[in-house]
């Protein structure tokens, strides 16, 4: 079987690849000629543990291909994936340019039936857009093409999405015809021989599921973030809270953590997204509201804490900062709870030193040289004032203390991912601030 790809950002990326590791002729099409040119050479624009070697096995067996052109990809293809990019507009919704012009292509170049499959993350109700955009093209040319259009939303955590593909939870798709149902069973067959299910449902189901998805996960990380809130207050212990109900089955240990707030490219994404639709008709998703207010001002918590500590005057303050990516095993900053205390830090007159073990490039092209960067992370501590801690690396979790009392000007530390013991931390004699545990701040 042949299928194309279009987008080669993250999620094109891994969904290419991860069918071409089962056998499938895959070719990945994107716009953006530099990275098509350095695909092709190796390079790739993201990093994601084990991708950049699958990428390189499968493009020497001949089963992965790049190019710019769609012209040439969609030939001989059965199956088209869009998994471009939906940018949220100012009001929140996705905008699906890139999506209809991808769909408009398909009508412009397709000879023969095809299966357009939404991969990207879209509004409820895309699929009729999809499906007009290329029957518009068709007309144009006067061609009598059957196609089909299906929705087969991604659930890839970023930092483990090798795994997620080859070895899904769940696989959604959302399809309106016995053809296309036949070709999307067929084509996920190989991840379905160990029992992993592939859930077959109406078009406008699937692309309400992932949205659904996206927003529950984002609710227990918020309704957390604000019962740990309540705890400092209180004077209640989030950690044994958090033991407490993560026992409960309905309620599961998962996204039950409290942090700084979550960032990324999904969440904040479509959490707003949704929020939008469900104002087009006419319908206010008050919980979801909630949930964005409460992690907008999460991201913040740490910054106070700071500026609490310092009486107010960050001025000259040099803070050690671990950890940039929004998330561990990623170097996407995209929403990151660290340049929202960066920004705070800065405006306050503080200098900023970061180490990140994957995201510092990254961290290079949106902050350029407003902040300094560290060569290890040991490095952002010297002669620093404090060390902030935002990203839960595993290297960060077990760190020298002795060498970071030694290295910052007094042992001062702001765990914004509750990875250190808050009473070994006072037994340290640490000036240890974290999260749901009263602390004095």
């Amino acid at each position: 079987m042949k299928i194309t790809i279009v987008g080669s950002g993250y999620v094109g990326l891994v969904t290419g690849t991860c069918f071409s590791e089962v056998g499938i002729d895959v070719t990945c099409v994107d716009i953006d000629r530099n990275k098509i040119e350095n695909l092709n050479k190796g390079i790739l624009p993201i990093y994601e543990p084990g991708l950049e070697e699958m990428v390189h096995r499968n493009m020497q067996k001949g089963r992965l291909l790049f190019t710019s052109e769609i012209s040439e990809a969609i030939r001989g293809s059965e199956v088209l994936f869009i998994a471009v990019g939906t940018p949220p507009d100012e009001d929140g919704s996705a905008d699906l340019k890139y999506v209809i012009s991808v769909a408009r292509e398909c009508g412009k170049y397709m000879e023969d039936y095809l299966l357009i499959v939404t991969k990207s993350t879209v509004p409820v109700g895309t699929a009729k857009f999809v499906r007009q955009a290329v029957q518009e093209e068709l007309d144009l040319r006067g061609a009598n093409i059957l196609f089909d259009v299906a929705s087969n939303p991604e659930f890839l955590k970023e930092g483990a999405a090798i795994d997620d593909f080859l070895r899904p939870d769940r696989i959604v798709v959302g399809i309106d015809s016995p053809q296309a149902e036949e070709l999307m069973k067929s084509l996920y067959k190989p991840f379905t021989l160990n029992g992993h299910p592939v859930i077959f449902m109406d078009i406008v189901s699937a692309e309400m599921t992932k949205y659904a998805a996206n927003s529950m996960l984002a609710t227990k990380i918020s309704f957390m973030n604000d019962i740990a809130n309540l705890c400092e207050i209180v004077g209640a212990d989030v950690n044994n809270v958090r033991k407490g109900i993560g026992s409960d089955s309905r309620i599961g240990n998962k996204f039950i953590y409290p942090g700084a707030g979550y960032g990324g490219s999904c969440f904040p994404k479509d959490v707003k997204a949704l929020i939008r639709t469900a104002e087009e008709y006419k319908y206010p998703l008050r919980v979801l509201k909630a949930v964005e207010e409460v992690n907008d001002s999460q991201k913040e918590l740490m910054f106070n804490k700071i500026y609490k500590y310092f009486k107010g005057n960050l001025a000259g303050k040099t803070i050690a900062l671990w950890g940039l990516s929004f998330k561990p095993l990623t170097d996407d900053m995209r929403e990151a709870p660290s340049l929202v205390v960066i920004k705070k830090l800065l405006e306050s007159g503080a200098k900023v030193r970061a180490y990140d073990p994957v995201a510092m490039q990254e961290a290079k092209r949106i902050l350029g040289t407003s902040i300094e960067y560290a060569r290890d992370q040991y490095d952002a501590l010297v002669d620093a004032d404090c060390l902030l801690l935002i990203t839960e690396w595993s290297e960060f979790k077990f760190p020298n203390f002795d060498i970071i009392r030694k290295l910052l000007k007094e042992p001062t530390i702001f765990d914004g991912r509750n990875i250190y013991d808050f009473m070994e931390m006072k037994r340290r004699e640490f000036n240890y601030f974290c999260i749901g545990i009263n602390t004095g701040l």
